[in-house]
């Protein structure tokens, strides 16, 4: 299937073999997509939960004027749709679209929640996984809803570039979404968002390039960190040391090949 699914966060401790019987009990189905095409339709209930095999795909909810938020994407060994299928007849409140050519294994959730005659153990265990699942869904969420909630483009930027650091343990790292779908999940315009990452380059609080990815050990400077990185895929951030960024200069990295205003 391209992925263990045992490592999956949805199959996580259930054993190779018994997997397998699983699998049988669940009736699972496997689904290719191709790229632009959706997984689920805002507006249709479903039945089914979704776990990405290969690629990866964008939720988003719109509106009748086709404005577009981003609520997150999903990938290999990541699942959809869970919340949403475990309430009949719940119409789904987002689209779910490949961003490439994804292929996605879809399971019945009656199958899942309603543990066999049995009892098998590892039943159990993929309906306590589940309910897992639900709790880091309701936290990416609530995740969202802080990196929307400063009143500047600037402050919302750097809270979300923030949780990529911490959640990845470097701050080179990638990001899953287009320049129009970083806008989209954070709130704002393209334009606007475009123009501001432009100024924090060239104050020396990000560096982003879109096609070639040029790294270097990050520099530490009296005030901020420099990292490298792009801005499509991966991201140059600068994290301020005392809670809020200050104007760079050049004296404040006198060691540094790329000074704070060089950027």
């Amino acid at each position: 299937m391209g992925i263990d699914l045992t490592k999956t966060q949805l199959f996580c401790g259930i054993a190779p073999a018994e997997l397998d019987a699983l699998l049988q009990c669940l009736d699972v189905r496997k689904r290719q997509y191709k790229r632009g095409e959706h997984l689920l339709w805002d507006g249709s209930p479903t039945e089914q939960i979704g776990v990405i095999l290969s690629g990866r795909a964008i939720i988003q909810i719109g509106d009748v004027w086709s404005n577009n938020s981003v609520l997150g994407s999903v990938g290999p060994g990541e699942t959809f749709a869970e919340a949403f299928a475990c309430v009949p007849g719940e119409p789904v409140l987002a689209n779910v679209t490949a961003e490439e050519d994804a292929t996605a294994l879809l399971l019945n959730v009656g199958r899942v929640i309603a543990v066999c005659s049995r009892g098998c153990g590892y039943h159990i265990r993929l309906v306590q996984n589940l309910l897992a699942l639900y709790a880091r869904k309701n936290l990416q969420l609530s995740r969202r809803i802080l990196h929307t909630g400063s009143k500047t483009i600037r402050g919302r930027v750097l809270s979300y570039f923030s949780e990529c650091v911490k959640r990845m343990g470097s701050y080179s790292f990638d990001i899953p979404y287009s320049r129009q779908q970083l806008a989209d999940y954070l709130g704002v315009e393209r334009s606007a968002l475009s123009n501001e990452l432009s100024k924090m380059q060239k104050d020396g609080i990000i560096r982003y390039e879109k096609i070639i990815l040029r790294s270097w050990p990050p520099v530490r400077c009296a005030r901020t960190q420099l990292i490298s990185g792009i801005i499509e895929k991966y991201c140059r951030v600068s994290v301020p040391r005392q809670g809020r960024l200050s104007d760079p200069d050049a004296s404040c990295c006198p060691d540094s090949k790329f000074p704070c205003g060089s950027m």
